[in-house]
């Protein structure tokens, strides 16, 4: 009896983070198959792949500098499914986020200290407007949030290629846009390092330099303040409470007097925001110009397997951002080195994602498992000290 006992506590971990942790060993075991396979040697890619995350300084500052973008297109799929809605326009945000940041940080001209809170705010408003356009459908007509995502993603890819095209916002002679001013830049140092000066400071401080050689900026800064403040809103604040009740049950939460269309609308809005922020910190802190889009880059589905890791939490998504980041970041390194496809990497995070979206499979067969080694106790005890009729 002790032991089935201590089997039950034992089987009685988190089950999200659980789920979580099998899912992404699981992920790994699945890309060691598929490298065996082809012919390679999984440990070699691992090895290598891990290197590329933590071997040299500037690797692990790219890293974060993938993630952050992906915690942030996260915490707008984590928000809008807390609240009971499926936000897979998260892609268009981020596209209209940038376009914001880009037409805000060319053509407006102010000192740093406000330009760049200006362009942020800017690239948050225009995801806002993006994403509220599927609640207010939602709301108002009954149409699924995720058909009238999914077409505004198409949209914003749309409308980003044609106004690049323009006069006022072409870049002639390249198929990109013009580039935000300095003042708009979130990029640590970036102009002082590349002038004489700051070459040559480098040189001499070799770990800080390479970092520098990368485009280390603010945005993970931001993306951190925004899981808080998400968090924050979630669990501590009214608007939160009526967003989720009505997530739970929107016949309860109406019945309770609260507004159930305007608050899908605000939560498709915020959601929106989220992931606008996310291409505005893109536009910031990296390319600092939109170019012509052949097809969509993955920054904001990226971020729906990001939210699904993470369970829908804001600390997990940070997590699984930061894993996703090294997983894109280090998968890179692969291809180079070994010869394998990089598209090993998209089977890994694929298959991570898989797991995690089928959690019944995982319970049945810890109850399967339960259940054997309970009869195995069963059998094992003698029936002077009880017999099977008292091992319930």
């Amino acid at each position: 009896m002790s032991q089935l006992l201590r089997l039950r506590r034992t089987l009685k971990f988190p089950r999200a983070l659980g789920l979580t942790l099998i899912s992404i060993v699981l992920g790994f075991f699945v890309g060691a198959i598929v490298l065996l396979v082809a012919g390679y040697n999984p440990l070699e890619a691992y090895g290598i792949m891990i290197f590329g995350v933590f071997g040299l300084p500037r690797y692990i500052s790219y890293t974060i500098i993938i993630a952050a973008p992906l915690i942030l297109t996260g915490l707008s799929v984590t928000f809008a499914f807390r609240t009971g809605l499926f936000n897979i326009g998260a892609e268009g945000q981020f596209i209209a986020g940038s376009i914001a940041a880009v037409i805000v940080g060319h053509f407006v001209r102010l000192p740093i200290i406000l330009h760049v809170p200006l362009v942020f705010v800017s690239a948050m408003v225009a995801g806002a407007l993006w994403g509220s356009i599927s609640g207010f459908l939602k709301a108002r007509y009954g149409v699924h949030e995720v058909i009238s995502t999914i077409m505004l993603n198409w949209l914003a890819l749309y409308m980003n290629n044609y106004l690049i095209k323009l006069p006022f916002l072409h870049r002639v002679g390249t198929e990109a846009s013009q580039k935000i001013q300095d003042t708009a830049r979130i990029d640590i140092l970036g102009v002082w390092k590349t002038s004489p000066e700051g070459r040559e400071w480098r040189m001499e401080n070799p770990f800080w330099g390479d970092i520098l050689r990368s485009e280390i900026n603010l945005g993970i800064l931001f993306a951190l303040i925004a899981a808080m403040v998400v968090w924050y809103i979630i669990n501590r604040t009214t608007l939160g409470y009526e967003l989720r009740a009505v997530g739970y049950n929107q016949d309860a939460a109406n019945y309770g007097g609260i507004p159930v269309k305007k608050s899908m609308t605000v939560s498709m809005a915020i959601a929106g925001a989220l992931a606008g922020a996310a291409g505005g910190i893109q536009i910031m802190g990296v390319t600092q110009e939109i170019t012509v889009l052949a097809a969509m880059e993955g920054n904001g589905f990226d971020g729906i397997a990001v939210s699904l890791i993470g369970a829908n939490t804001p600390i997990g998504v940070v997590l699984s951002g930061f894993l996703f980041g090294a997983l894109r970041y280090g998968g890179t390194k692969i291809q180079p080195a070994l010869g394998a496809p990089r598209e090993l990497i998209n089977i890994v995070m694929g298959t991570i994602v898989y797991f995690i979206a089928m959690p019944n499979l995982f319970t049945l067969l810890q109850e399967r498992y339960f259940s054997w080694k309970k009869k195995r106790l069963d059998i094992s005890l003698p029936k002077e000290a009880g017999g099977e009729s008292k091992n319930v």
